[in-house]
């Protein structure tokens, strides 16, 4: 006959009762949480596997949220860049107009007020500010002004680009970068042409037909061409920016769906699987104390 010591019987049942009070507080933190990994330890392999998925997950999401931020400034950029060319656009019509022989010297005055205007809505713009106080078409040079006028020189030599032509690269993916910024390099010449234009017409009894007069005005109608096709230019290149950093936010976004996927595959609890082990572990634990409490009860007197 069999005998099992006191002390061999109660270890044994010690034993038996703490792995399944661990196993159902480990299957209770599971289900609680969703999560199958709760410590590395419980997979040292699969925690390896996901720690990479969420590194990668990271370096694409922070990718998109570059993407994002590029396609709001270069946006922004746009809008300014536009309205630059509509007003180089306004002072071309008004300069050829002001070419017809047929204008008296106070039609030409009359122009005066409208292209010092548009002359100041450019310096203006191409002096725009971002949020954070920046300028935005000075290059990498954000604390500097991009136009400066000295009011103190002669018209053509008043106005200069005191920004640099440095770019401003932004991470867009791995190995990809995309220049979030441009500069009004060169409009400084337009200004000064502008400049030149609007001392000319501003002069009492001024002729469209002098010599002097119509070679201002013609200078200053091929400086508005020139900066016209400079900054249209620019604002062309934006719509080529845009495409190419929407067709790389959705192959990120595909590759975070991947990642994602993988992960849950990974992690994710497998609630039947999981409330099917709970239920066993509990009926064990239920029959470990009730085999403990029998064998317990029991003495020689009892098979005698």
């Amino acid at each position: 006959m069999l005998r099992i010591a006191t002390n061999q019987f109660q270890a044994s049942m010690n034993r038996s009762l703490s792995i399944n009070q661990t196993m159902i507080a480990k299957l209770t933190e599971q289900m609680a949480t969703g999560n199958r990994i709760q410590v590395p330890s419980d997979e040292p392999i699969a925690n390896v596997r996901l720690s990479r998925l969420r590194r990668e997950e990271n370096i694409v999401s922070q990718y998109v949220d570059n993407i994002e931020a590029v396609k709001i400034r270069l946006s922004k950029n746009e809008t300014y860049l536009t309205s630059m060319v509509n007003d180089i656009g306004a002072a071309r019509d008004l300069f050829v107009w002001a070419a017809d022989g047929s204008n008296t010297p106070e039609d030409l005055n009359a122009m005066v007020n409208s292209l010092v205007a548009l002359r100041d809505s450019l310096y203006f713009n191409g002096n725009t500010l971002d949020q954070e106080g920046k300028y935005i078409f000075s290059g990498t040079l954000t604390s500097t002004q991009a136009l400066t006028v000295d009011n103190t020189q002669a018209p053509g030599f008043r106005y200069s680009y005191t920004g640099n032509n440095g770019v401003q690269e932004v991470v867009v993916g791995n190995g990809i970068t995309q220049p979030a910024n441009v500069t009004v390099d060169g409009m400084h010449d337009y200004l000064n042409q502008l400049d030149v234009a609007i001392d000319t017409l501003s002069q009492a009894g001024v002729n469209p037909n002098d010599p002097a007069v119509r070679a201002n005005l013609t200078a200053a109608l091929n400086g508005s061409d020139t900066a016209l096709a400079l900054v249209a230019g620019k604002v062309a290149n934006f719509g080529g920016a845009q495409n190419v950093m929407e067709t790389l936010s959705n192959n990120h976004a595909n590759v975070s769906l991947s990642n994602k996927m993988a992960i849950t595959d990974i992690a994710q609890l497998d609630y039947g699987l999981a409330a099917t082990q709970l239920t066993g572990y509990n009926n064990a634990l239920q029959a470990t104390y009730q085999a403990y409490s029998k064998v317990n009860n029991l003495s020689l007197f009892n098979v005698l």
